[in-house]
């Protein structure tokens, strides 16, 4: 099993209730292309998604292989640290606690901590226990469809809680760690966490 429980409780906690558009965000209904980087192209057939670090033994997982993990659809809110949110949003492809069962990963008892790494130099970090939460996918669809290049696609991280700049674009691995350190934005200034609702918008 790749999981464990953390050491502060249960592994899935539910979260405490909450208004559903978090303090300053304006709801919208267009899904903006917002991005650092130059949009690659990532060839499915040579991708190779790869899990390292604190683990018990790294590993990885042919393109053709994730499309073997279990389906997920799930509808979550997006919420953009520039102060636009999309509700209702409908995304399609494997839940990452799903992901790590079928990749065999064994999390080492000092992983409490990941980066996110993808085809381009973009690494976002996240809390062990927000990667591991039932609503955190590997996405691939959107609306039904093949997620396009400008929103990710081939492959993202969808982290319904927290803001989106966790959500990696053209994610390719998780690294993991036993102490945090910053990625791509959080050492240019924003939030080592991200929570919306506390507009953990920058450090």
């Amino acid at each position: 099993m790749f999981g464990r429980k953390p050491r502060d409780g249960p592994e899935f906690a539910p979260r405490p209730s909450r208004p559903r558009v978090p303090p300053n965000q304006s709801v919208t209904t267009s899904f903006y292309t917002l991005t650092a980087e130059q949009v690659p192209s990532v060839d499915v057939n040579n991708f190779t998604f790869r899990f390292w670090g604190e683990v018990r033994e790294s590993t990885a997982m042919t393109w053709q292989q994730l499309m073997t993990v279990k389906h997920t659809t799930l509808t979550a809110d997006f919420h953009c640290v520039t102060g636009w949110s999309m509700l209702g949003t409908e995304w399609g492809g494997a839940l990452v606690r799903d992901v790590l069962e079928a990749a065999h990963v064994e999390l080492s008892a000092s992983a409490r901590f990941v980066m996110a790494h993808c085809t381009t130099e973009f690494t976002t970090n996240l809390p062990l226990e927000a990667l591991l939460a039932d609503d955190t996918m590997l996405a691939w669809e959107w609306n039904r469809l093949p997620l396009t290049a400008p929103h990710g696609g081939p492959l993202r991280l969808l982290v319904p809680s927290l803001y989106a700049w966790k959500d990696a674009k053209w994610v390719s691995g998780f690294e993991f760690l036993a102490e945090d350190r910053p990625g791509f934005w959080e050492s240019r200034g924003y939030h080592m966490h991200g929570d919306p609702w506390k507009e953990e918008r920058y450090g």
